[in-house]
Order: structure tokens, then sequence, then C-alpha cells
């Protein structure tokens, strides 16, 4: 069995997808109906802009979708299908990436809903108010315990639990910044801040939260063609659930490591990550090395692919 798995925030470079573009008509497609849902060329920037602006929230969320959905097309031109899936999952904004290739949401509705979800987590708290960051060599349980020490009555929470030597807190910054010494204090093999600029998935976030309730209000969500693994449940759910799970994610932690376990113990053998870099492929592998890993990025990953999936 496979799942296909959608990256996120963190995997964007400049020039992710333009091969795919010129390679795949029905690639080149998304990201002109990307540009158009957004009214401007989101596309000029994925592919010759700065990589700083790129790499705001509000930029990067709807072109990592667009390069995720350029391949996943890709895959279908030369056979392809979601169905060949049996789940999809993705890493925080890669759900929405999740839900697109599944046909639950439109490419538009995809794009104008990460722009204002890239907008909302961005306003929801000022620059230099909150921050995150990674702690190595420590499991989720330790870095809970290490959240809660450091909180002395702000906030810090474990935001991403990514894999079993990974796990990332989010939360006031000098709670954060009180994170990483004692975690080093503790053991962990790195402990470092975050080039990021708000406190995603943590308490912090509730403003994004309720501007994404009224967002997603407005939209049609269809059933998935193959069932979705959410990132706050970290297990199948029903089409019905996923509106409000996608607004209890702002807030709530991404359960990655939790998630991959749970797709191995369904039977699924092989996690193909569509779109920009191999960042999960390398979470997956830690988490379970029974689950082969392959990324599907580029025309030359496309058809190696394809040749692997007849062969």
């Amino acid at each position: 069995m496979k799942a296909f798995v959608f990256p996120g925030q963190g995997a964007q470079t400049i020039g992710m997808g333009q091969a795919l573009a010129a390679a795949y008509p029905a690639a080149q497609a998304i990201f002109d109906e990307v540009d158009d849902a957004l009214g401007e060329k989101l596309s000029d920037l994925i592919w010759t802009g700065d990589v700083a602006d790129l790499t705001l929230t509000r930029n990067a969320q709807p072109a990592l979708m667009a390069t995720s959905m350029a391949a996943m097309r890709a895959l279908e031109a030369e056979g392809v299908a979601i169905g060949a899936a049996s789940y999809v999952a993705g890493h925080s904004l890669g759900e929405y990436s999740a839900l697109a290739a599944s046909g639950a949401l439109s490419v538009a509705d995809t794009a104008r809903l990460l722009r204002i979800r890239g907008e909302a987590m961005q306003d929801a708290v000022p620059v230099g108010v909150g921050a995150m960051a990674v702690l190595l060599g420590m499991d989720f349980e330790g870095a809970q315990a290490v959240a809660s020490e450091a909180a002395q009555g702000e906030v810090c929470e474990a935001a991403n639990d990514n894999d079993p030597s990974q796990v990332v807190v989010s939360g006031h910054k000098a709670a954060v910044e009180r994170a990483v010494a004692i975690a080093k204090d503790k053991g962990a093999k790195r402990a470092m801040l975050l080039p990021v600029s708000a406190p995603f998935h943590s308490s912090l976030m509730k403003p994004a939260a309720d501007v994404m309730a009224g967002a997603l209000a407005d939209v049609t969500l269809n059933a998935p063609a193959v069932p979705l693994v959410a990132n706050v449940r970290a297990a199948a759910v029903e089409a019905d659930e996923i509106k409000a799970l996608l607004v209890e994610q702002v807030t709530g932690s991404v359960r990655w490591r939790e998630s991959v376990s749970w797709m191995a113990g369904a039977g699924v053998t092989e996690a193909w990550e569509i779109g920009a870099g191999k960042a999960l492929s390398g979470m997956i592998k830690r988490v379970d090395r029974s689950v082969a890993t392959r990324a599907v990025g580029t025309p030359e990953d496309v058809v190696a692919a394809v040749a692997a999936l007849n062969g």
C-alpha cells in the first residue's frame, strides 16, 4: 500500500516546480490557476524571485501547494492517479495540498485559503513576540516536559512531533529561549531557534484559527477520493470532520510521527513525497524504516516513479 504525502513550510526553494511546468502542460496549468486565484504572478516569485519573499508565510504556503499539485498533475499525465494511494497526508499546510490532490478542495479555493491562512498566522502575533525552536535528540514526552518547565506563565508548547528525535516547540519568544537552554541541560543533541516569524501550532494562533473557521465555512469541501490522515488526529478521518480539524490544526500539534506510525500499522509500505524537497522522507525513515520513501518533485522523479509503479 502507498501513501501520498505532501510537504509543509520550509521546503520552499526558488525554481521549484519550474521544470515540471516546462515538461507537463497540466503542471503549468496549476501555476496559471494559482496565479489567477490570487490575482498575481506568484509563479514568477516561485521561479525567479527572492528567497526571502518566497519564505514569507503568505507566499510560501500557496507556493508549496502549487508545486505539490504540479507534481501530482504530472503523475496523472503519466497515468498515475490519486487512487494509486491508499491514504493521503500532509505536514501542516501540506494537509491542504493533500485535500486538493484528492479532489476535496479545488486548486483555486486551496490557493485562496492558504493565502488567508498565511496572512492570518502572521498577523496573529506581532513580529518578535513569538518564536519556535527545534529540539533534536529528544522524544515528544521529553520535549513536552521541557516546554512545561520553560513556560513560567507564558505559552510554550510542543508544536510539531516530527519523528522520534525531532520535536518543535512554539510560543512566547522568551519561553522558547528558555526551552532551548533547558533542553540542552537535559541532554538534547541540539536545540536552536528556527528562522520563522510566528509561533505556529501553538495556542497563540487562536486569532488565526478564528479567521480560518470563517474562511473554510465559505468553501465547498467534497469527500476526498482517498482517506486523509489528519495532523491533529493522527488517523484517517471522515469527510464531515475535515473542516473542523483544519481549524483545530492552526493551534494544535502536528502529530506527524504518530501519523506515519498509524499509516504503517494500516499497511502502508511506501510513502511518496509529492512536491518540493525530501524533508518528510527523512522523518518517515526515522519513524519506521520499513516504509520505503520516494520523492516526486521533478520530471525525472515522475518518470522514475512511473517506471517503479509499472515495474
